[in-house]
C-alpha cells in the first residue's frame, strides 16, 4: 500500500497538514530506473508503515486525546505572521545613528534639562538601633477554671448526733461487698470444677484417641504383612507357574526333536552316503587316485593322435598341391 507525499516547506511552529488529489495507482513495472523516470513529478512514494505520523502496536491503552480546532490554529498562524511582519516593519523603519567616521567613536551623553552625576560607587548610609535587655519569662499562673452553678451548705449541729450512724449506714454497703465476694468466689470455684472436668474428659479422650492410634497401627501391620504374605505367594505361584511352562516347552521340543530326527537321521545318512562320507577306501582311491590319473593319460594320448592326424592331413595336402602343380607344368593345357 502507497501513499503520496507531496514535498512542502513547514515552519516549525506550523501544523502540518496533508492533501493529495486522488490519482490511480500506476501499474508496477519491471525495473526501478523505468519506473522513476516515468513517476518524475508525480510525488514520492512511500510505505505507510514508515511514516512517523502512523502509529502501529496496540491502541486501546492510549489515550486519544481531542484534536485542536482548525479555525483557532489558523487563527493563531494568521496572528503570529502578522506580529513577525509588524517587527519587521518596525526594524526596517527605525532609525539608526549613522557610524562614526575613521579615528572616531560614539560617546553616550545626557540630553535632559537636569544633570545628573553618573558614577559607579552606590551610595550607602550607617544607621544603629539598640534593644531593650531580654526579661525573664514570668511564672505561668495555675489555671482555675471559672464557677458554673451556686454554692449550698448545711449546718449540723452539736446536739444532733443522730445525723450519721456509722454502724447502720455501713450495713448495706457491706452486704454488697459480701455479696459480691462470695458471688466472686463461687463462680471462680464453679470455674474450676469446669476446668478440671474439661481436663479429665480430654485426658479420657487422649487416652480413647491413644488407644485408637494403637489399633490402627495394629491393623495397619496386620494388613501390610497380609500384603507382603499376598505378594509372596504370587511371586512363588508365578515362579512354578514359570517353571511349568519351560517344563512343558522342554518336553514339546524334545517330543518335536524326536519326531523329527526320526525321519531325518536316515535322509542324514543317505545324502551322507551319496556324498562319499560312507565308502569303500579302495573304491574311494580308485575314484580319487586312479580314475583321474587315467583320464589324464587317455588324454594326452588323445591329443598326440590328433596332432599326428592333423600333420598327415598337411603331408597329404602339399603332396596334392605338388603334383598338381608338377601336372600342370607338364600339361599345360
Amino acid at each position: 500500500m502507497t501513499s503520496t507525499l507531496q514535498p512542502h516547506s513547514e515552519t516549525p511552529n506550523e501544523t502540518y497538514t496533508f492533501s493529495s488529489r486522488p490519482r490511480p495507482v500506476p501499474a508496477r513495472l519491471k525495473y526501478k530506473e523505468h519506473s522513476i523516470s516515468q513517476n518524475e513529478g508525480q510525488g514520492i512514494y512511500g510505505n505507510i508503515m514508515y511514516d512517523r505520523r502512523v502509529v502501529r502496536g496496540n491502541t486501546y491503552a492510549q489515550h486519544v486525546l481531542p484534536g485542536p480546532d482548525l479555525a483557532e490554529i489558523q487563527r493563531q498562524q494568521e496572528a503570529r505572521k502578522r506580529a513577525i511582519a509588524k517587527n519587521r516593519a518596525k526594524e526596517q523603519f527605525h532609525s539608526r545613528t549613522p557610524d562614526a567616521l575613521q579615528g572616531r567613536k560614539h560617546t553616550d551623553m545626557q540630553t535632559e534639562l537636569y544633570l545628573e552625576e553618573l558614577s559607579d560607587l552606590t551610595e550607602d548610609i550607617s544607621v544603629g538601633c539598640q534593644t531593650d535587655a531580654f526579661l525573664d519569662k514570668p511564672i505561668t499562673p495555675l489555671f482555675i477554671p471559672a464557677k458554673s452553678g451556686k454554692d449550698v451548705a448545711t449546718q449540723i449541729e452539736k446536739n444532733e448526733v443522730q445525723l450519721f450512724d456509722f454502724d447502720v449506714e455501713v450495713q448495706p454497703v457491706l452486704e454488697v461487698l459480701v455479696g459480691k465476694i462470695m458471688e466472686q468466689a463461687l463462680l471462680e470455684v464453679l470455674e474450676e470444677e469446669e476446668l478440671a472436668a474439661l481436663r479429665m474428659q480430654q485426658r479420657a479422650f487422649q487416652e480413647l484417641h491413644d488407644a485408637e492410634m494403637v489399633e490402627v497401627e495394629r491393623l495397619e501391620e496386620q494388613e501390610r504383612r497380609r500384603h507382603e504374605e499376598k505378594d509372596c505367594r504370587i511371586k512363588q505361584k508365578r515362579v512354578v507357574l514359570e517353571k511349568e511352562r519351560e517344563t512343558a516347552e522342554k518336553i514339546a521340543a524334545r517330543v518335536f526333536a524326536q519326531h523329527y530326527l526320526a525321519d531325518l537321521l536316515p535322509s542324514v545318512y543317505t545324502t551322507l552316503k551319496d556324498h562319499g562320507y560312507f565308502s569303500d577306501l579302495v573304491h574311494r582311491d580308485i575314484e580319487t587316485g586312479f580314475l583321474p590319473w587315467l583320464v589324464a593319460e587317455v588324454n594326452n594320448a588323445l591329443e598326440k593322435r590328433q596332432i599326428a592326424l592333423t600333420v598327415f592331413d598337411i603331408l597329404i595336402q602339399n603332396v596334392t598341391n605338388w603334383r598338381r602343380e608338377t601336372f600342370q607344368i607338364v600339361n599345360p593345357e
